[in-house]
């Protein structure tokens, strides 16, 4: 896979009916994946080395990301779903490489902007349940 551009990223919200609309495009962006580890290391441990089980942390996703809105009835959606603390099912398309799929809860939404410039927004979402990641085909 060669390089890809970032503008091709997009955040898509599902709608009522199951489909999914594109919200917004990332100018900029991060995701991360987190595990909880479980240490069980006891007086036993090889060298007193850290131990850990395996296959039993808490896994998270954690999206970031600014950009522009696609327009203003996408803005209203995710603002509103901010300010009821609504769960929704997202979907998040990233190029050549595959999408995310699953719950997330905004955690954080901000709106900037330059004189000269257009209104950006700053957003990050939450995990909120089981993540599925689709391949690209």
């Amino acid at each position: 896979m060669g390089a890809q551009r970032g503008k091709d990223i997009l955040l898509k919200l599902q709608e009522a009916g199951g489909r999914f609309v594109t919200c917004a495009g990332l100018r900029s962006n991060r995701i991360a994946f987190n595990t909880e580890t479980i240490d069980v290391t006891d007086a036993d441990a090889a060298g007193r080395w850290r131990e850990l089980l395996g296959g039993s942390g808490v896994q998270r996703a954690s999206i970031s990301g600014s950009g522009l809105f696609k327009d203003a009835q996408s803005d209203a959606l995710i603002r509103r779903a901010f300010f009821a603390g609504d769960i929704l099912t997202w979907q998040i398309i990233l190029p050549d490489f595959g999408s995310l799929h699953g719950s997330f809860q905004i955690t954080a939404l901000e709106y900037g902007g330059k004189h000269d410039g257009e209104v950006t927004f700053d957003i990050a979402l939450e995990s909120a349940g089981l993540i599925r990641f689709t391949e690209a085909a």
